[in-house]
């Protein structure tokens, strides 16, 4: 099953982290998205035209976060948003983390 059509499932923890060659693999399936140097984070940095862009581009991914319960981290300024995803409870990668990627690259083409 393609990644955006799964659905998040909470995870409270007690699960091991993916390892570096899962991560690997499941990057492959959200086009451009990074592994962070110690394969525990993914990173994507979006660009916009504008500020309003960027904000409404982030409010998207709030709402998509909430509808998953699963939280990324956001930084955003005038024409770009950098969304970084990891399973806070388990201090690494789950497959949520790639679930919510995917679902977020929908959120880009939709703009489009």
């Amino acid at each position: 099953m393609d990644l955006a059509e799964k659905t998040c499932i909470p995870c409270r923890g007690g699960v091991a982290a993916l390892d570096r060659p899962k991560a690997e693999e499941l990057i492959q399936q959200v086009p451009g998205w990074s592994l962070d140097s110690e394969g525990k984070r993914i990173v994507r940095c979006f660009c916009f035209q504008n500020f309003l862009e960027a904000l409404a581009f982030v409010n998207r991914v709030g709402e998509l976060a909430e509808e998953q319960d699963h939280h990324p981290d956001i930084k955003f300024g005038y024409g770009y948003a950098e969304v970084w995803i990891h399973t806070h409870a388990i201090g690494g990668l789950h497959e949520n983390d790639f679930i919510l990627a995917a679902k977020v690259n929908g959120l880009e083409q939709a703009a489009d």
